[in-house]
C-alpha cells in the first residue's frame, strides 16, 4: 500500500471510528428537543413556572388520548407510574384513592399515566390495589410509546440487568421498559387551565412518592 492510500486508509478509519462512536452515546431525542437520559438522576424534567407539554398516550381501549394543555377545560393532575408490576406504585396508587374523590369535586381532572402497555393498565395492578381504587373513576393512560415520559423530561434508560430480571417474571410485556428500555421517573404535576405548570414533584429515587396531603395543598397553586 502506499505512502498515500495508506493516509487516505487512516483518515477514512478516524472518521468511521469517531462517527460510531457519536452515534452509540447520542440519546434517543423527543419532539421537543428533551432526550432520553442516561439514569435518573440526569433527567431534565419540566418544572413548576414551565408550560406543559402535549404528548399522545393510549387509553385502556387503545384508542389515543391527545393531552393538549392549549385547550384545558379543567385543572389538571397528572401522576406518572412505572407499572402495575412496581409495589411503591401500587402503594402510591392505593394511598391517593383518599383524595381522588375529593380532586374531582374541585373540578380537576386526575390522569394516571403508566408504562404498562393499554390491555394491561389494570389487570397487571395488584388486586389489593384494583379492589382500592374500584369505582373511584381512576383514568389510567398508557405511557409504553414513552411520548409522555419524553415530552416531561422524565424518561431515562432502565439498567439493563434489571429489564432482564423484570423480563423473567414475564410482567413486562409490551411496556416501555420492555420495548424500549425506558423507565419515567414518578412525578406529579399539577396543571391550571391555560397549561401552565403550577406545582411540579419529580423525585429520582423510585420509592419516594408525593403524600396524598401534600398533592391536596399543592391544588392551592392553582389560578382562581
Amino acid at each position: 500500500m502506499h505512502l498515500g492510500q495508506k493516509l487516505v486508509y487512516t483518515v477514512f478509519l478516524s472518521l468511521f471510528v469517531g462517527a460510531l462512536a457519536c452515534t452509540q452515546s447520542a440519546p434517543v431525542v423527543a419532539a421537543d428537543g428533551r432526550g432520553i437520559a442516561p439514569s435518573a438522576e440526569e433527567i431534565d424534567p419540566v418544572k413548576t413556572g414551565e408550560a406543559a407539554p402535549s404528548f399522545t398516550v393510549r387509553t385502556v381501549d387503545d384508542e389515543p388520548f391527545v393531552f393538549d394543555p392549549a385547550n384545558l377545560e379543567r385543572p389538571v393532575v397528572l401522576i406518572t407510574f412505572r407499572g402495575g408490576w412496581c409495589p411503591y406504585c401500587n402503594m402510591h396508587l392505593s394511598e391517593l384513592r383518599n383524595v381522588v374523590p375529593d380532586l374531582a369535586a374541585r373540578g380537576v381532572d386526575v390522569y394516571f399515566l403508566s408504562g404498562d402497555r393499554p390491555e394491561l393498565l389494570y389487570s397487571s395492578l395488584k388486586r389489593e390495589t384494583q379492589a382500592d381504587i374500584e369505582g373511584l373513576g381512576y383514568t389510567i393512560l398508557s405511557d409504553a410509546g414513552i411520548d409522555a415520559a419524553k415530552a416531561l423530561g422524565i424518561a431515562f434508560m432502565a439498567d439493563p440487568d434489571y429489564v432482564a430480571r423484570r423480563d423473567d417474571q414475564g410482567d413486562i410485556d409490551g411496556s416501555s421498559m420492555k420495548n424500549f428500555g425506558v423507565l419515567p421517573v414518578p412525578a406529579v404535576y399539577v396543571i391550571d387551565r391555560s397549561g401552565m405548570v403550577t406545582y411540579s414533584f419529580v423525585e429520582a429515587d423510585y420509592k419516594v412518592r408525593l403524600p396524598a396531603d401534600d398533592l391536596l395543598e399543592a391544588l392551592g397553586t392553582l389560578a382562581d
